[in-house]
């Protein structure tokens, strides 16, 4: 991650290791054989309970340390909880429980930047160095924190000013809610609704209903107010069959509403906040017009984008993730100039030679399972025959629509039970998100005569194209 040589790093933790009643009372170095005879007790220096170096001293490590690992001061951050520590423990009359009270707070303070800090090496080195400290000290791991000191509140912001209709409204909180920045002859938006789950299974906003292998990173949605990709991999070794394990959404920079964010999550990884540490829009105007809301931890997470009208909802369901979103039809095809859109799955969704068609595989099932039933009588596939597998997803999904299908698709084909609750959290979410209860259901024909009608229209355009070579080609010259 870092390039520098490994004797900086070893001189640093030499110069962090120093006893500090050497540096407090400015005595020279012993030797390394007096040094080994006197066995001072090891400790950081700016953590000494006797002696306590001085500011200088202090920003002297500090600087050091923090140029050797410039992310601790950046993304990490650690140094804030560093502060907060030396603050507290700066006044010399500190008892013993008080200053086990600092220690565990500064521990506290860490640990909640082990996701922004995972795998920084001056991050490790500061727990480890808080551990050492407080085995040094016997202090016990449970016990009270100190309270963040009081703060004197910054003064309020000046109130908004009052704007007439004439005037353009884009200081105003309005342009940070999606409906009440429309204008007041404006239609109702049109919401739609994307959903994307199992092995997996893609609902496009125009409400097609596919199986698609997508194996790798595709990319779902793409504007200009967000992105989001997702990874796939096989749920089985040789299968076409995939499912989600990452999932990373990047909402850009929004006027004064919101700063750019980034929301990523991975099997088992299901965070509650940015990946800052944030679970806003960061510091402006109109932050809380984005945020995450955690509903059920490691399982279920909302992230509300109200400046954009928009409600996302990403689940992990056994070891796979989930995605859902509501949108406006406006938002969906917002574009920056110069960008397409053709490759994003919710729009257009999976490429050709990406679906797998359900008829041809329940087919398959249905024949194996009546094949195994006559020779061994024992179950078909992965453990769940055909008829196994629609009785398990009955139990959940009592309509035999799409997603009771894609159930029954992805009990045979990978014999997870747990994707069973996926397809039926999948209809909870689109009980929640779509904007027409009527289209909530969608059935087998209904997929059908919306491929025929796209089987048309190419044809459609086809035949129009050929036209126009033609009369051309015969126009005189």
């Amino acid at each position: 991650m870092y390039i520098f040589g490994l004797e900086s790093v070893f001189s640093l933790f030499a110069v962090l290791r120093v006893p500090a009643e050497l540096l407090s009372r400015g005595e020279p170095m012993q030797p390394q054989r007096e040094r080994s005879e006197a066995r001072p007790r090891a400790g950081w220096m700016v953590m000494g309970e006797r002696g306590r170096p001085s500011a200088l001293d202090v920003c002297r490590v500090l600087a050091v340390f923090f140029a050797l690992f410039p992310s601790v001061s950046l993304q990490c951050k650690v140094i804030k909880c560093t502060t907060e520590y030396l603050a507290v423990t700066s006044n010399s009359g500190l008892g013993e429980e008080e200053y086990c009270t600092a220690l565990r707070a500064y521990k506290s303070c860490v640990g909640r930047l082990a996701r922004s800090c995972r795998g920084d090496l001056a991050y490790h080195s500061v727990q480890h160095g808080i551990e050492d400290l407080m085995n040094q000290k016997n202090c016990s791991k449970v016990g009270p924190t100190f309270q963040p000191r009081p703060r004197t509140p910054p003064p309020p912001p000046p109130p908004p000013p009052v704007l007439t209709d004439s005037q353009e409204r884009s200081d105003g909180p309005e342009v940070c809610h999606y409906e009440r920045s429309l204008t007041r002859n404006s239609a109702q938006p049109n919401y739609t609704h994307c959903g994307f789950f199992g092995d997996p299974h893609l609902r496009t906003f125009g409400d097609d209903f596919q199986t698609c292998k997508v194996e790798g990173a595709w990319p779902l949605i793409h504007n200009k107010f967000l992105s989001v990709q997702v990874t796939n991999l096989p749920v089985l070794p040789g299968s076409l069959a995939t499912a989600t394990s990452k999932l990373t959404i990047i909402f850009r920079n929004f006027q004064e509403c919101v700063e750019q964010k980034m929301y990523h999550a991975e099997t088992d990884d299901l965070p509650a906040a940015f990946a800052d540490g944030s679970k806003n829009g960061g510091d402006r105007y109109g932050a809380n017009t984005l945020r995450v809301v955690e509903k059920v931890p490691g399982q279920h997470v909302e992230i509300q984008a109200k400046y954009i009208g928009t409600t996302i909802v990403v689940r992990q369901v056994g070891r796979y993730l989930t995605f859902a979103v509501r949108m406006p039809e406006e938002v969906v095809n917002s574009l920056e100039e110069g960008e397409t859109q053709d490759l994003y799955l919710c729009l257009h969704g999976c490429p050709a030679n990406q679906r797998i068609d359900f008829r041809s595989f329940r087919a398959r099932a249905a024949e194996a399972t009546q094949s195994a039933s006559r020779t061994r009588g024992g179950a078909g596939t992965h453990g769940f025959t055909y008829k196994s597998a629609k009785a398990k997803c009955k139990e959940r999904l009592p309509v035999e629509d799409l997603y009771f299908q894609s159930c029954v698709f992805d009990l045979l084909s990978s014999g997870d039970i747990n994707f069973t609750m996926a397809a039926y959290y999948a209809f909870e979410d689109v009980k929640m998100l779509h904007s027409n209860s009527n289209r909530y259901h969608i059935y087998e024909k209904d997929a059908l005569s919306s491929a025929a009608q796209r089987g048309k229209n190419v044809l459609l355009v086809l035949v129009l194209n050929l036209l126009a070579i033609l009369l051309w080609s015969t126009a005189p010259l």
